[in-house]
């Protein structure tokens, strides 16, 4: 588990958290770009990229907020963070965080002890950022937790070519109704992507500790997501060890 640096496509450079990496040993493992929530690269996206390594990937969760701060790591704990989260996703220039995650696949493409394949799995604004991944760059395969605003970018989705899955909260306060229902009937008619609509429970379910964490769903939604990651970036003898290790 470590920080290393990341050369950004107009010439800054950004930090990301990295774990599963054994530089200089060699191996042959694909890795999986762990998309911040609102709350920049904190203490739930750092135990994540550790739980994805855990499975047998190299995880690594770039700070997308640095052209406004680096380096945020707040919680959803209290009002006055909540207010700052909310600053920096106003803040935030989608398409200058697409090109970072596409920055961050490019690097990590090319890491040592890794194969080349890259997936990407976000959350919230990570999920809207995980859905334009799969329009907008070269990732293997995509992964979407509850993706903010997701509805207002359907147009892109004829660009769609490798895998997505989609986990949709059906209560989801920040996706209304009508929202989920033009993601929905847009999206389900391409092969390439999965949706999974997961009843009586609202945004965030998957965050531990969070308000909304619903325990049932969020180990559904943790299932598909492994079954799909493996199915897409793993060789079989990897997901043979992968399932040894539970």
């Amino acid at each position: 588990m470590t920080d290393i640096t990341i050369k950004s496509k107009d010439g800054g450079t950004f930090s990301a958290y990295v774990a599963g990496a054994e530089e200089g040993k060699g191996g042959t493992a694909p890795v999986v770009v762990v998309i911040q929530e609102i709350f920049g690269v904190n203490g739930v996206m750092r135990a994540i990229c550790d739980g994805l390594a855990y499975q047998g990937y190299v995880a690594v969760c770039p700070d997308l907020f640095w052209r406004q701060e680096p380096g945020i790591q707040i919680t959803d704990q209290t009002e006055e963070e909540w207010k700052r989260a909310f600053e920096l996703f106003n803040g935030f220039d989608v398409d200058k965080g697409v090109e970072d995650i596409a920055a961050t696949i490019d690097h990590m493409r090319g890491f040592d002890g890794t194969n080349g394949k890259v997936g990407t799995v976000g959350y919230c604004l990570g999920g809207k950022l995980a859905f334009l991944a799969a329009t907008r760059t070269d990732s293997d395969c995509n992964v979407s937790y509850y993706g903010v605003g997701l509805d207002e970018m359907l147009g892109e989705a004829d660009k769609i070519k490798n895998p997505l899955l989609m986990h949709i909260a059906e209560l989801d306060k920040f996706v209304p109704p009508e929202a989920q229902k033009k993601i929905i009937d847009t999206l389900s008619s391409i092969d390439q992507v999965e949706i999974y609509h997961y009843q009586g429970v609202d945004h965030a379910f998957a965050r531990i500790g969070g308000e909304h964490y619903d325990e049932n769903a969020a180990r559904e939604a943790n299932l598909r997501t492994a079954d799909f990651l493996a199915r897409f970036l793993l060789t079989d003898a990897q997901r043979k060890a992968a399932e040894g290790r539970g």
